[in-house]
């Protein structure tokens, strides 16, 4: 693998008029930001549409695109909106957050215009669209209608027929719901329409797409609807054990996340096909896949489903390395990323040795304790390096926030000064590591204290709020970074086209 530098940049965060970052011209400007700042990948948190609490890790759908995101400008620029149709709503009053209760209120009234308007003019690739991606669409529409109609109930609130998908109950729901059922649909092709071409642009300036593909789905999700015997559900379709993690350092009581666990056997008899098809269609979205909570594959922690915190889960084991032998069976060499953070037993080590993926490396993590695996003198080649990820604070808000001797050491050992930035001086550690990749958080490359944290584990509210404001990112940043990664050989776009020469 060829050194490479990138910069973890959720799409929601980008900066637009309204109210939540987008995949039109502000995405566009930023991959040109990453162009010039020598940046060979652009990391993004998962990109399915969200339900409550707002988390990218909590989807509706495995398949499906966030309709949030949705561009209105280039919705008017193909002539599915009037700028009257959006541009004088209220979106919010902070640039520099997002306000989910007000998009959910209103954005979707601006795209049933849109959807209204597509259905009257369909282009030739909308029909093929329908057809191509059938195998999720219909039902991820349906669900979406249904769930609607009944003003945002979770599946195992339905009414029992279509919980069960009774055919009957199906058939009779569809013609009632007939307008609502296409109006989902078309929203997908909108998204997948956007983010194809968005995709395109970056690829063709040497940037990568790295996405996240979350371990678990929702409770209330299609995939649990869909496929229930995948799961570990009783009868009624209820969980008999949830996901979560232990007591740690981000919480005392562990982490009750509440999805549902997967059958492994079960899903082991097929040869994994969920799983398979779940991945192959992550890998048109994306060209590096990160692989969320990478310890689950080989021992998970199974919470009792009534519990209230985390403390009286139990280990089980996961799918190993037979898993991932069965997927590059049938997908071919995928280019993966183990997030591998946590308290980890050696069993994961040893997957992760299997594999050959690389891991992760948090220098926030580095300097509490010695002789920390964080430290980058202890690394390999095959990693990640990262300043801190969208669970960590930022650096400056960390260094604020940690000890006097966890901010001595850090401080110390990157030979950090106040003229420089602090940021900067963790950005230049980054990249002078060992690590084949180095991303960075783009609140540390504009240097921003706790103030744009994403997210912060084990609390249910205030997250994944925090947008980039329009113009923050400065030329003069792309250039700094730009003599780092030339610094450190980690501007491969440029050392590329110097060997074609």
């Amino acid at each position: 693998m060829v050194r490479r530098a990138g910069i973890l940049m959720p799409i929601t965060s980008l900066p637009s008029e309204y109210g939540v970052g987008t995949l039109g011209q502000a995405a566009y400007d930023f991959v040109d930001f990453l162009e010039k700042a020598g940046q060979s990948c652009w990391q993004i948190l998962p990109i399915g549409p969200t339900g409550y609490g707002d988390s990218p890790y909590q989807s509706y759908s495995s398949f499906a695109g966030n309709p949030y995101m949705i561009d209105l400008d280039l919705l008017a620029e193909d002539g599915l909106l009037d700028e009257e149709d959006y541009a004088d709503e209220d979106w919010g009053e902070d640039p520099a957050k997002v306000d989910y209760g007000l998009l959910y209120n209103k954005r979707f009234a601006v795209l049933r215009k849109a959807a209204d308007r597509l259905a009257a003019k369909a282009p030739k690739d909308y029909l093929e669209f329908l057809n191509a991606e059938k195998d999720w669409l219909h039902d991820y529409a349906f669900f979406m209608a249904v769930k609607t109609d009944l003003k945002g109930k979770p599946w195992r609130s339905w009414p029992q027929e279509l919980q069960d998908k009774n055919p009957e109950a199906m058939m009779k729901t569809r013609g009632k719901l007939f307008d609502d059922i296409a109006f989902w649909a078309r929203v997908q092709y909108l998204f997948f329409r956007q983010y194809k071409a968005l995709k395109k642009y970056a690829n063709e300036k040497g940037i990568k797409i790295i996405g996240d593909l979350p371990i678990y789905v929702a409770s209330d999700s299609i995939d649990a609807w869909s496929f229930r015997d995948q799961f570990q559900l009783d009868e009624k379709g209820s969980p008999k054990a949830v996901a979560g993690c232990p007591p740690d350092a981000f919480s005392a009581d562990g982490q009750l996340w509440g999805n549902p666990l997967y059958d492994w056997e079960k899903m082991k008899k097929d040869d994994y096909k969920w799983w398979t098809s779940r991945i192959e269609h992550q890998m048109r979205f994306y060209d590096i896949l990160r692989l969320d909570h990478f310890r689950g594959f080989s021992t998970y922690y199974a919470i009792p489903a009534k519990d209230t915190t985390a403390k009286n889960g139990v280990w089980h084991r996961g799918p190993g390395i037979e898993f991932f032998k069965t997927i590059e069976k049938k997908l071919g060499k995928l280019e993966l990323i183990a997030e591998d953070l946590g308290d980890l037993s050696p069993d994961v080590f040893e997957l992760l040795d299997q594999t050959g993926y690389p891991g992760m490396k948090v220098l926030e993590f580095a300097f509490d304790g010695e002789g920390s695996d964080y430290l980058p003198h202890n690394y390999g080649k095959n990693c990640v390096v990262y300043a801190g990820t969208h669970d960590n604070d930022t650096v400056l808000g960390w260094l604020k926030s940690a000890s006097a001797s966890v901010r001595k050491k850090a401080v110390d050992y990157f030979h950090m000064d106040t003229k420089e930035g602090w940021n900067w001086g963790m950005i230049r550690g980054a990249y002078a590591s060992t690590a084949e990749l180095a991303i960075v958080q783009a609140q540390d490359i504009i240097g921003l204290g706790s103030e744009g944290r994403i997210n912060t584990p084990a609390t249910a509210s205030g997250n994944w709020t925090w947008r980039c404001e329009d113009g923050a990112l400065t030329d003069a940043m792309a250039e700094r970074l730009l003599k780092l990664a030339k610094l450190y050989n980690r501007n491969a776009p440029e050392r590329k086209k110097t060997e074609q020469k």
